[in-house]
């Protein structure tokens, strides 16, 4: 029986278009890592040019660590990404379990409801949030940031998880109740392991957002105390004179950990995006 092979003008077009996409996503990250290490004067007179003896400079890196509260800013914006992340995997899952495994009335339409919060972005609501975090106090803490992520993040993990939940086999959780396992021992100890792709999927795509947002700490929490990291860099930029050295450093700093967690889920990652793709 002839088996059809693919066109090797079909790869080779697919990985040139890949290798050109990589190239333009990596290209902003180049040139932040790159002019982290020069002098002023040679990030202006070629920003894309590699450090030289003559050119390369620590500067931006030594006003950074100088820079007493840049510890407070990186420790805030780790605070509020990891336990957004713990929070939204914990509530997502249990959602997503509830969603995929049982069914009741309306269990259809809650499923639609929360996927309405990834068509609708969050910050339409940044009022009316505003206004509440004013009137629970908690304007200038990170328990708003990390609510606020939590919420946001929430229908994405449930629209992810519940679809990887649904492929669990029923025969397996079955077994599980036959043996005496409580539908707690079940999510915990039958399903999670078998969905941690999806897992690892729903962290990375909260983690990058979380991580980089500057809109809602410079509305809920722009004091000295709870600035997170991105917001910290913007004192490095003043209105009339900029320390870019700085601030490229500071960027340059701020990478580190989406790098580590993208180096450390990739696996893990690719397995998520792909599950189902191949029979």
């Amino acid at each position: 029986m002839h088996k059809s092979r693919s066109n090797p003008f079909n790869s080779i077009l697919a990985h040139g278009a890949l290798i050109t996409y990589t190239l333009i996503a990596l290209f902003p990250v180049f040139v932040i890592l790159v002019n982290s290490f020069k002098t002023r004067k040679a990030i202006f007179r070629d920003p894309l040019g590699l450090p030289t003896s003559d050119t390369f400079s620590l500067v931006g890196y030594q006003t950074v660590l100088k820079q007493g509260d840049f510890f407070l800013y990186f420790q805030n914006s780790m605070i509020v990404t990891v336990v957004s992340l713990a929070l939204v995997l914990l509530f997502g899952a249990m959602a997503a379990f509830a969603l995929a495994e049982y069914r009741f009335k309306g269990n259809m339409l809650l499923g639609l409801y929360l996927a309405l919060g990834i068509m609708i972005p969050i910050r339409i609501g940044t009022v009316a949030i505003l206004e509440l975090m004013v009137d629970t106090g908690l304007v200038n803490t990170l328990t708003a940031l990390i609510l606020v992520y939590t919420a946001q993040g929430l229908p994405l993990a449930v629209f992810i998880l519940s679809e990887f939940m649904k492929q669990v086999s029923d025969d397996l959780k079955n077994a599980g109740r036959i043996d005496g396992l409580s539908e707690y021992t079940i999510f915990c100890r039958l399903v999670l392991p078998l969905v941690r792709p999806a897992m690892a999927t729903v962290a990375v795509f909260n983690m990058i957002p979380i991580w980089n947002d500057l809109w809602f700490p410079l509305i809920l929490a722009p004091a000295e105390e709870t600035k997170t990291l991105t917001l910290g860099s913007q004192v490095f930029i003043g209105q009339f004179v900029t320390d870019w050295n700085a601030v490229l450093s500071a960027l340059s700093m701020a990478i580190l950990p989406v790098m580590v967690l993208y180096v450390i889920f990739s696996r893990q990652l690719i397995r998520g995006i792909t599950s189902g793709a191949v029979k």
